[in-house]
């Protein structure tokens, strides 16, 4: 019998390059159900369900439940990059700013550094910085970068100043 994660994933798999709907949400809900209403990992999973069926209200919610329940880092930081990316499309965009610069405090050095940095560019482009946004895309990349990383940095500091 397969574990509750590979069930989860399997769901997941089964849904790529597909429109997340109802029975993509039925599914991890009954999965979930297994773990109760007060795990935080059943709950993250019903918001990611939700958010991408395009439910992001529901989402949210879900999102802040899982974070306060308590998740594991790797589950944690994806709770936050997925809360942040719906409270965006929410135009919450001060919470989001938040939740992706406390975020990029806490892991400079983690996994997921470089969508935390996406989502923080998205939230300052969707919120009316596009420049800034920019700036933020660029940083991520620059370490990516086999050279140039003097010049590219100091272009995106500079761009950063262009939103006022």
């Amino acid at each position: 019998m397969s574990t509750w994660d590979e069930r989860i994933d399997e769901v997941w798999t089964e849904a790529a390059g597909i429109e997340v709907g109802d029975e993509i949400i039925a599914r991890i809900d009954a999965i979930a159900a297994e773990r109760g209403d007060d795990d935080a990992r059943a709950v993250f999973e019903r918001a990611g369900a939700r958010d991408s069926a395009g439910r992001e209200a529901e989402a949210a919610v879900l999102y802040r439940r899982a974070l306060d329940l308590g998740l594991d880092e790797d589950h944690r930081a994806q709770a936050v990059i997925q809360l942040a990316s719906t409270l965006r499309n929410l135009g919450e965009y001060d919470e989001a700013l938040a939740l992706v610069e406390e975020e990029q405090e806490r892991s400079v050095d983690g996994p997921y550094r470089d969508a935390v940095a996406v989502v923080h560019a998205l939230v300052l482009a969707s919120s009316g910085k596009p420049a800034r946004g920019l700036s933020i895309a660029i940083l991520a990349l620059v370490p990516h970068l086999p050279r140039y990383h003097r010049s590219m940095t100091a272009y995106a500091r500079e761009i950063a100043d262009s939103d006022t």
